[in-house]
């Protein structure tokens, strides 16, 4: 698994001001369920619950936005165009929100105005049949679904979409699914996609029956949620251009894509043959959606809140009110009601290396020490994000949310805490490396870390790294760094995906995301055992205990914040909400008012 891939989110929520990624293998608020947004923005939302949804859920149409009304453009500012709009080339979560208007996997996840999630059935009637502790997988198609031309969207056209990921030029696309099938993570040795003129003998179709059954060599009772990744999107086995698909690649959704000048813009129109009784999911209320490309934050949000023009049809598509306008937004009652704001997948934190520092009252002491609330200061305050305390981020099923180190109520560090286990352990006056990228945001968190760790006892050595190579240096076995600057977002919201790549004792190798190189074996054998639970709730359960377990007994990771993110929109723009899973706006909710 590779670094920064999927989520890639640019630390330009009021925190960082930088150009440091949250690392993503692969995708608010405070608790296990998911909570408020806490007051930040107009739109309050609420993050972090997810479940299963049923058969009824994942039937059509999808519930209407209230006060909705068809018609008109929305406009999309954002500063880049979007790097990938062929499904298998898709990781990035900018491609996959605009890629939800014309993309359809087997399963999707349903938001509901709360910010709340559904996994459902979106091609597929329902979210699956696993079978044999998940190595057998079956989605059955349903009915009336048809490609931007009016031919049938069929079972071997989402095999083709599953195929296509092992093809030489999908290689920026995600591969838990191939591994799965494969067994191995080299997956491409074994089987070189479906223009070889051979199909995987793992995945079987049933055109008559409309069924398309998985059988894996490794057990995934979560292999549903790995399909609704844009990366296993159904293609048309017919229309596949294979390279050139990138450029013009065929809807199954609502919208179709009718121009686009790279880094300039893009026009997706309504898609005829799209039947709104099969997708559980999307609404499509305007005509058109246009998307402009260039515009950096500030700029973007300068033209929001003067809101003339088209511009009252616009929307901030990806890149948020940078910190220079934060506060005008949250003062300004009017700009505030325009606005909606969440907590973007994943977490932030900081990586004890623990092949260095290998007492654990050391590595408790650290935590304690942290100064979680001077550092979200210099991110803005409160409305850069809340304090985390735990591994799993709020966006995972089944997470509690506990405070063993007492950080919601000291999070400015707790330095007779951190000193009470330095001198238990006899490492009053230890040495600790920090390291951390350079950028303007953190030159200054730099200063407050090393404050507290001089006033719990520790002597702070300062290592700035280089941006550019800050992840090669500190993904190095051997590297000379005891506490680490890191971020991670998952790909679909279990504890497999934050758990497994950040703690597995199999995942401590040169460039892999293991930097705390914890290399436990009761932590490894339940990461094992854990993967393998097929009830979701079970799952999410152990997965939670597995958590607190790790915090407690092995206090590898200094969790710093689940961070905020804002958009401004038009006055003439309704329906916005936060994205929870790709911390956009949902832009197939919106609505262009009269």
């Amino acid at each position: 698994m590779s670094l920064s891939r999927r989520n890639f989110i640019i630390a330009t929520s009021v925190a960082a001001g930088g150009s440091m990624a949250l690392s993503a293998c692969s995708s608010g608020g405070s608790g296990g369920g998911g909570s408020k947004g806490g007051g930040h923005g107009g739109a309050d939302t609420y993050t972090g619950s997810v479940t299963v949804g049923t058969k009824e859920d994942s039937t059509g149409p999808a519930p209407a936005v209230e006060g909705s009304r068809k018609g008109g453009t929305i406009r999309g500012i954002a500063p880049d165009d979007f790097s990938h709009l062929d499904p298998q080339r898709i990781y990035f979560t900018w491609n996959s929100a605009v890629g939800n208007l014309y993309i359809r996997c087997l399963t999707g996840y349903k938001i509901a105005a709360d910010g709340s999630m559904k996994l459902v059935g979106d091609l597929a009637t329902d979210a699956g049949t696993m079978a044999d502790g998940g190595k057998t997988w079956t989605f059955t198609l349903k009915d009336g679904l048809k490609w931007e031309d009016g031919s049938e969207l069929t079972v071997d056209d989402v095999r083709h979409g599953i195929e296509r990921g092992f093809a030489s030029f999908t290689t920026e696309g995600a591969g838990y699914a191939q591994t799965a099938l494969t067994g191995s993570q080299d997956f491409r040795a074994g089987y070189k996609g479906p223009f070889s003129g051979k199909h995987l003998d793992s995945v079987v179709t049933d055109a008559a029956a409309k069924t398309i059954t998985f059988t894996l060599k490794l057990a995934r009772p979560d292999l549903n949620f790995t399909l609704a990744m844009s990366s296993y999107g159904a293609v048309p086995v017919k229309l596949d251009t294979k390279e050139k698909y990138d450029k013009d690649p065929v809807s199954a959704g609502p919208y179709r894509i009718k121009q686009h000048a790279v880094d300039k813009s893009m026009t997706l129109v309504r898609n005829p043959h799209w039947d709104e009784k099969t997708d559980a999911i999307r609404t499509a209320y305007p005509d058109s959606f246009v998307f402009e490309f260039g515009p950096e934050s500030l700029a973007a949000s300068d033209r929001l809140i003067a809101d003339s023009g088209d511009d009252q049809y616009a929307v901030m598509a990806y890149s948020g009110v940078p910190a220079e306008r934060i506060q005008q937004v949250l003062t300004d009652p009017e700009l505030k009601k325009r606005s909606v704001n969440g907590l973007l997948s994943g977490i932030y934190y900081y990586a004890i290396n623990t092949r260095r520092i290998t007492d654990l009252k050391v590595r408790q002491a650290l935590i304690h020490a942290w100064p979680l609330e001077q550092i979200r200061k210099i991110y803005g305050g409160p409305s850069a994000g809340d304090f985390a305390t735990t591994i799993l981020s709020p966006d995972i099923l089944g997470r509690e949310k506990f405070d063993i180190y007492n950080k919601l109520k000291k999070p400015q560090g707790d330095p007779e805490a951190a000193k009470k286990l330095l001198t238990e352990a006899g490492k009053v006056g230890q040495k600790i490396v920090y390291a951390f990228p350079q950028s303007d945001t953190y030159d200054k968190t730099k200063v407050v870390i090393e404050s507290a760790l001089k006033k719990a006892g520790f002597d702070p050595v300062i290592k700035q790294l280089d941006s550019t190579s800050y992840y090669d240096q500190v993904q190095q076995i051997d590297n000379k760094f005891d506490v680490m600057w890191f971020g991670w977002s998952p790909d679909w919201p279990t504890g497999y995906t934050l758990i497994q790549p950040l703690l597995d004792g199999a995942t401590v190798a040169n460039g892999a995301n293991n930097i705390s190189q914890l290399k436990v074996s009761w932590v490894d054998e339940a990461i094992k055992k854990n993967a393998v639970v097929a009830d979701p709730a079970a799952a999410g359960k152990a997965w939670a205990e597995l958590d607190k377990r790790i915090m407690t007994e092995e206090a590898p990771i200094i969790p710093e914040t689940y961070q905020r993110r804002f958009y401004l929109y038009g006055s003439k723009v309704g329906g916005a909400l936060f994205d929870p899973l790709f911390s956009s706006v949902v832009l197939y909710r919106l609505y262009a008012k009269a």
